[in-house]
């Protein structure tokens, strides 16, 4: 099957293990050691508020191709079987149209693309 045929729940599902390496690994440069602290500080980056604000953020600056957009509104319209805890429907599926262009970036070996979208979203993160 072809990357670009992937459902947004598949690419959703990648995405979020590669933005959780990517924050798990800035902490880390951070100096951050103890599992507990690095928890809570994960939250203000994996959170569906966060990936939803940082997704409103980029679509609001025009970060995206249109292929990339189309590939947030996958995940996005996606309906998922399970719901975030801490987060509403509306929330919930922008953060996981994020995480689906992060899978899908990830899966086309796009690296450079895949680093410009999480060095901005650091960027974003670090004003907030």
């Amino acid at each position: 099957m072809e990357i670009k045929e992937y459902n947004g729940t598949s690419l959703a599902y990648m995405g979020d293990a590669i933005m959780s390496v990517f924050v798990r690994e800035m902490l880390l440069s951070q100096g951050y050691q103890k599992s507990k602290v690095m928890q809570q500080k994960s939250e203000a980056w994996v959170s569906a508020r966060a990936q939803a604000n940082f997704l409103e953020i980029l679509e609001h600056e025009q970060f995206f191709t249109d292929e990339e957009w189309s590939i947030v509104l996958r995940g996005r319209n996606t309906n998922p079987k399970s719901r975030a805890k801490n987060a509403d429907v509306l929330t919930y599926r922008k953060a996981t149209g994020l995480e689906a262009v992060f899978g899908y970036l990830y899966l086309q070996r796009n690296i450079e693309r895949l680093d410009q979208l999480w060095n901005r979203i650091q960027e974003i993160g670090e004003s907030l």
